[in-house]
């Protein structure tokens, strides 16, 4: 085993897969600047040239187009945009085109296209680039979704998605880029639609969403050291397919569920995971399944704002203290992640 970064994964994932197949390239808004994405397409171009790895224009819907073509003709293009927010210029594409393309034909032609696409916060940057939008994209038959929180996990899932014959929108959140854990060596796929225990427990469940499960494993710890309560920790990893089973036996064993969702609760991932907890672990849940998610309002500029809008770990702490009828601990001399100190831009 080694260690390696979230960013450092994404990488090797994709030169990997370059490497073994001359079809796969890469291309999007920046991928080739002296940025390259937050280094995670860092040294595509001096190694694969500017046929292989290049930016595009400003042109959202046309480049998701371009995608389809390159998928439908025989390439593997991976597809990066830096804000998830402005995938929406090219939902057409995404709900019309490319999520229905293999069933129009029948399953008679394959769309390997990978769309990564980035989300996070971080310097105040407000309602046009705070969005995450599991649930718009999992809505989608036809669609795959992912969205990894571990270094082992995005290299392992974006080896499967870049392999995989249908569309994968593969989400990853910028905060996560500087996670570094260990990964086996060599690296081998995850396959798409099974999920991950990141921490046993048997008194309490908590599924959560990319960054969410950071905040959920530092809760996990508070509430084992304050109370003694053994927190099981469950990463879906795959939006869309979603490994129920993973989460209705750990459901069956604690009998209390929390859902962490990085995103909105209203209409959201969140919702269709209690909906589908309540009616198949009904009769062993001891309480309703409770939501944490952004408060219900566009994302402000104003950072105690914006502390507001994001959950963290003091919410789930609370909400697991109340779901169980624990007194609230006193968290003043703990130290939640901050990593809005080691964020150095927003490219």
């Amino acid at each position: 085993m080694r260690r390696i970064s979230y960013r450092e994964a994404l990488n090797e994932a994709m030169v990997q897969e370059m490497e073994a197949d001359p079809r796969v390239f890469v291309y999007g808004i920046d991928v080739a600047d002296h940025k390259r994405i937050f280094g995670s397409t860092k040294g595509l171009v001096e190694r694969f040239g500017e046929e292989r790895c290049f930016s595009t224009p400003l042109s959202e819907d046309a480049m998701t187009g371009f995608g389809l073509g390159a998928a439908i003709n025989g390439m593997r293009p991976i597809h990066i945009h830096m804000r998830v927010d402005f995938l929406l210029l090219a939902m057409n594409q995404l709900a019309n085109m490319v999520s229905s393309y293999r069933y129009s034909t029948g399953g008679t032609v394959d769309v390997p296209l990978v769309i990564r696409a980035i989300i996070g916060r971080g310097w105040g940057q407000s309602f046009q680039h705070s969005k995450s939008m599991f649930s718009w994209f999992a809505h989608l038959p036809g669609l795959k979704v992912v969205a990894p929180t571990t270094p082992a996990d995005a290299k392992g899932l974006l080896l499967s998605a870049i392999r995989d014959e249908n569309p994968v929108v593969f989400i990853e959140h910028r905060w996560l880029y500087d996670v570094v854990d260990m990964i086996d060596e060599p690296a081998e796929p995850i396959p798409l639609g099974v999920g991950n225990i990141l921490r046993q427990g048997d008194d309490l469940t908590i599924i959560a969403t990319s960054w969410m499960n950071v905040e959920a494993l530092k809760a996990a710890e508070i509430l084992a050291d304050r109370h003694g309560v053994k927190v099981e920790v469950i990463d879906p990893r795959t939006i869309s397919p979603l490994d129920d089973e993973l989460i209705f036996q750990s459901v069956d064993k604690t009998g209390q569920c929390i859902v962490a969702d990085n995103d909105w609760t209203y209409c959201g991932f969140s919702a269709e995971l209690s909906a589908r907890v309540s009616e198949l672990c009904f009769d062993r849940l001891k309480s309703p399944v409770h939501r944490i998610g952004y408060a219900f309002t566009p994302c402000p500029s104003a950072r105690h704002l914006e502390n507001c809008f994001y959950p963290n770990a003091i919410d789930i702490i609370r909400a697991v203290e109340s779901k169980l009828a624990l007194p609230e601990a006193d968290l003043s001399n703990e130290d939640f992640y901050s990593y809005e100190r080691k964020f150095k831009g927003p490219f």
